[in-house]
C-alpha cells in the first residue's frame, strides 16, 4: 500500500485525505508515496508557531539552544540507515546520501559548537563595541541583536531533502525562531523521515517546527513583518513568491538561493601534466556526477586557456567514459538517477538549448527511454565561449559546457557573465592569478575556492558549502546569504541601536561596558565560584612603582633588548617613547602579581587574552596599578564557567597604561 506522508501542524501529525500528489521511484517510475496538505490551517499554524513556539525558544538562552541542535544533529546520525534507505529511492549514490543526510547533520552539529563557544547564556547578543557618546562618559550607545517575533518558513528544493533542511532550520532555531519546513515533492519523503527523528528527540519545544509536505496553500498570505521566508529553488518560483504582494506590504523578509551558473577556472599556468591541470579534470568530473549533477554549486562551465582546449576535452571525455550509471544498489555504480522523470525532461530539454551554439563532445541527448530518470553526462564544448547558451541556460543535472579564454581579463569577462553565482573555483599555482580573480569577479560570486597542489589534499571542493562559510550569492542567485557560522543566525534578528547611560545597557546586555557602575567588596574576585560572581564586581589594587633595575632585569632574563628599553639616548630621538620605557609585556607580569590571587580555586585556569592594547609608555619611576572588573560570564559546562575580566591599567597620575580583557575559567 502507497504511504501517504504525514504534515506536522500545531504539535499533531496529519495526513491529507484528498489532493494527493504521487512521489515516484527515481529508479523505477513506481510510485512510493503520496504528498498532500488539503484541510490544513495553514493561518492556525502560523499563529501556533508564533504564540507558542517562539515565546518558548525566546525563553531558552543561546546556551541551551546550541545544546539543543546538537541532540537533534546527533539524532539524525543515530538514525541514518534509515534516511539512506529512504534516499536510494530518489536516484543518490551512498556518497550522494553521505553528503545529503551526514553532512545535515554535520552542520547542526558544527553550528552547535559555535553556539556553544561564541555565545552568551543569554537571549541577547551584543554587536560590536560599546560607542561612547557624551563627553562626561554618562551617555552611550550599544548595538544588539533579538531574536524576531515571527516565523520563519523555509521552502526546500528537491536535491537535497535533509542538508538543505537542517543547514536552514538550524541558525532559525539557534536565533530563536520557529520554523515551518517546505520541503520540495519530489523527495519529501526523505525529508519528512529526517523531520520525524527531530520531533521523536523531544528536545524542541511545542510550536518550534512544523511541516508541511503539499501545497502551502493561503500560507504567504498571513505572513507579517516579523516573518521570514527562506526559499531555494528556480528563479521563476522565488520570483513567483517574492512577487506576492505581503513582502511588500507587510515587509516580510525573503531569502533566496536560486539559478546559479557556476564555473571552474583552469589558471593559464596550470598546463597539462602540472597537478593544477589533473586536479581541475577531477573536480569538473565530480561536480558533473555527484547527486547526478543536482547541486546548486555544480560546475556548468568550465574555462581553459585556448591553447589547453583540445588537451582538456581529451582528459574530460576520458575521465567521464569510466563513470558507471545505473542503480546505486549495483555494485560498481558511480552515478544514480535523476530525483524525477520530469527532472529528467528538463535537463534534456535544457541540454538541447545548450547543443545550439555548442558541440555535444561526451553522451548522447537520446535518454528518453527505459525505467526511471537516468541521464548519463552531457559534456559540451564551445569554441566561442561567447556565444554559448551556458551563460544564460542551467541545465540541472551531469551537463557541463568546456569553453576557451585567451586571457585571465576574459576569464573573468566569462565568469561574470553568468550575472552572479553561489561560486566559482580556480585551479592555479600562482597567488597574482588568484588575487586578480577576487579583485575581478569577488562581486560577482558569494564563494570563491582556489585549488593547487598545496590545498588539494585538505580541499573541500568547488562544490561543497560549509558550515562555518556564507552559502549564497549575488544577482541571479538569489542575492541571499546562508550558514556563515553565526552570520547565519543574525539574519532571523533584529539589529537595534540601544541609547542610554553605561549603567543602563550593562544591565541589558548582561555584560560591563565602559563607565557602568562598579561594585566592589571585602572578598577578592578569584575566591568567588563562579555562580557568586555578580557582572561589574571590581578589584583595585594597590600600586607597584616600575625601576630601571626592572626594565633591564626582565631585558636579559627574556632576551627582549629593543631600544625603547636599553638605549637612553636612541629612546629619547623617539616622537613616541621620549626616554626608555618599561616593556609592555614586563607591565601585564607586573599586572598579574598584582591582581593574582594564588590559592587553589575557584579559578581553574587562565587561558588568554583578547585586545590588548598599550596605550601610554611607563617610564623609570612611575607606578601602575590595576582595576580588574568582571565583565562577562557564560557557562561552558555543568561544572565550569569561562569568566571574562576587563583589565585596566593605569599609572600614578590615572591616565590608562594598557587594557585588556583576560579570560578564565572558574569553578561553578
Amino acid at each position: 500500500m502507497t504511504r501517504i506522508l504525514s504534515n506536522y501542524a500545531a504539535g499533531t501529525w496529519r495526513d491529507a485525505s484528498r489532493g494527493l500528489a504521487d512521489i515516484r521511484s527515481a529508479l523505477t517510475g513506481e510510485t512510493v508515496a503520496q504528498t498532500g496538505s488539503e484541510g490544513l490551517d495553514f493561518a492556525g499554524m502560523l499563529e501556533h508557531a508564533r504564540t507558542i513556539g517562539g515565546p518558548a525558544l525566546r525563553a531558552m538562552s543561546f546556551q541551551r539552544r546550541a545544546a539543543m541542535l546538537k541532540a537533534l544533529g546527533a539524532a539524525i546520525i543515530e538514525r541514518k540507515e534509515e534516511l539512506y534507505a529512504l534516499s536510494s529511492e530518489t536516484g543518490a549514490t551512498r556518497q550522494d546520501g553521505w553528503i545529503d543526510i551526514e553532512g545535515g547533520a554535520g552542520t547542526l552539529l558544527a553550528l552547535a559548537s559555535r553556539g556553544r563557544k561564541e555565545l552568551p547564556d543569554d537571549v541577547i547578543l551584543t554587536d560590536g563595541d560599546f560607542e561612547p557618546i557624551g563627553k562626561r562618559g554618562t551617555f552611550a550607545g550599544q548595538h544588539v541583536y533579538t531574536s524576531l517575533h515571527g516565523v520563519a518558513v523555509q521552502i526546500n528544493a528537491f536535491n537535497f531533502p535533509v542538508w538543505g533542511m537542517l543547514e536552514k532550520l538550524g541558525p532559525a532555531l539557534l536565533a530563536g525562531v520557529p520554523v515551518i519546513v517546505k520541503p520540495a515533492t519530489a523527495t519529501a519523503q526523505v525529508a519528512e523521515a529526517a523531520f520525524r527523528i527531530l520531533i521523536e528527540t523531544g528536545v524542541l519545544p511545542a510550536g518550534a517546527a512544523q511541516l508541511i509536505v503539499g501545497p502551502v496553500g493561503d500560507l504567504i498570505d498571513h505572513l507579517g513583518g516579523q516573518d521570514l521566508v527562506s526559499f531555494t529553488g528556480s528563479a521563476e518560483t522565488a520570483a513567483r513568491i517574492n512577487g506576492h504582494p505581503v513582502f511588500a506590504r507587510e515587509g516580510v523578509r525573503f531569502v533566496a538561493e536560486r539559478d546559479s551558473l557556476n564555473a571552474s577556472i583552469l589558471g593559464p599556468d596550470a598546463a597539462p601534466g602540472t597537478p593544477e591541470f589533473d586536479l581541475f579534470v577531477a573536480e569538473v568530473v565530480r561536480e558533473m556526477t555527484i547527486k547526478a549533477g543536482q547541486k546548486c554549486t555544480a560546475i556548468r562551465r568550465a574555462m581553459v586557456p585556448a591553447a589547453h582546449l583540445d588537451a582538456a576535452e581529451a582528459a574530460l571525455v576520458a575521465a567521464l567514459a569510466k563513470v558507471v550509471v545505473g542503480d546505486p544498489a549495483t555494485e560498481g555504480v558511480t552515478m544514480g538517477a535523476l530525483a524525477s522523470e520530469g527532472q529528467r525532461a528538463d535537463v534534456l530539454a535544457k541540454a538541447r538549448q545548450l547543443g545550439e551554439a555548442s558541440r555535444l563532445v561526451f553522451g548522447t541527448l537520446d535518454n528518453a527511454g527505459g525505467e526511471g530518470a537516468f541521464v548519463a553526462p552531457l559534456l559540451f564544448r564551445a569554441d566561442d565561449a561567447w556565444a554559448s547558451a551556458a551563460h544564460d541556460v542551467e541545465a540541472f543535472g551531469p551537463v557541463a559546457t568546456l569553453m576557451p579564454y585567451q586571457d585571465l581579463a576574459e576569464a573573468v569577462a566569462l565568469a561574470n557573465r553568468g550575472k552572479g553565482a553561489l561560486v566559482l573555483s580556480c585551479f592555479t599555482h600562482d597567488p597574482a592569478v588568484a588575487r586578480e580573480l577576487v579583485t575581478g569577479a569577488g562581486a560577482f560570486h558569494g564563494r570563491m575556492l582556489f585549488v593547487d597542489r598545496d590545498s588539494a589534499r585538505e580541499s573541500t571542493g568547488h562544490g561543497s558549502p560549509l558550515p562555518m562559510l556564507i552559502h549564497g550569492g549575488p544577482g541571479r542567485a538569489g542575492g541571499g546569504e546562508e550558514m556563515g557560522g553565526l552570520r547565519g543566525v543574525k539574519h532571523y534578528m533584529q539589529r537595534t541601536a540601544l541609547q542610554g547611560s553605561p549603567s543602563v545597557l550593562s544591565a541589558i546586555v548582561g555584560r560591563h561596558l565602559p563607565g557602568a557602575a562598579q561594585e566592589t567588596g571585602d572578598v577578592h574576585p578569584f575566591r568567588l565560584r563562579f555562580g557568586d560572581l555578580a557582572t561589574g564586581y571590581t578589584l583595585h589594587t594597590g600600586a607597584r612603582t616600575v625601576t630601571l633595575d626592572d626594565i633591564e632585569h626582565f631585558a636579559h632574563f627574556t632576551g627582549d633588548t629593543f631600544y625603547a628599553h636599553m638605549d637612553e639616548e636612541a629612546a629619547a630621538r623617539s616622537p613616541i617613547f621620549g626616554g626608555r620605557v618599561a616593556h609592555g609585556y614586563l607591565l601585564l607580569s607586573f599586572a598579574a602579581g598584582l591582581f593574582v590571587s594564588p590559592e587553589e580555586g575557584p579559578v581553574l585556569a587562565n587561558y588568554g587574552l583578547e585586545g590588548l592594547r598599550f596605550v601610554k609608555p611607563v617610564k623609570p619611576g612611575e607606578a601602575i596599578k590595576v582595576a580588574l572588573t568582571v565583565k562577562s560570564k557564560t557557562q561552558r559546562s555543568p561544572d565550569m564557567g569561562e569568566v571574562r575580566w576587563a583589565v585596566a591599567i593605569t599609572n600614578q597620575d590615572e591616565d590608562l597604561v594598557a587594557t585588556y580583557d583576560l579570560l578564565t575559567m572558574n569553578a561553578v
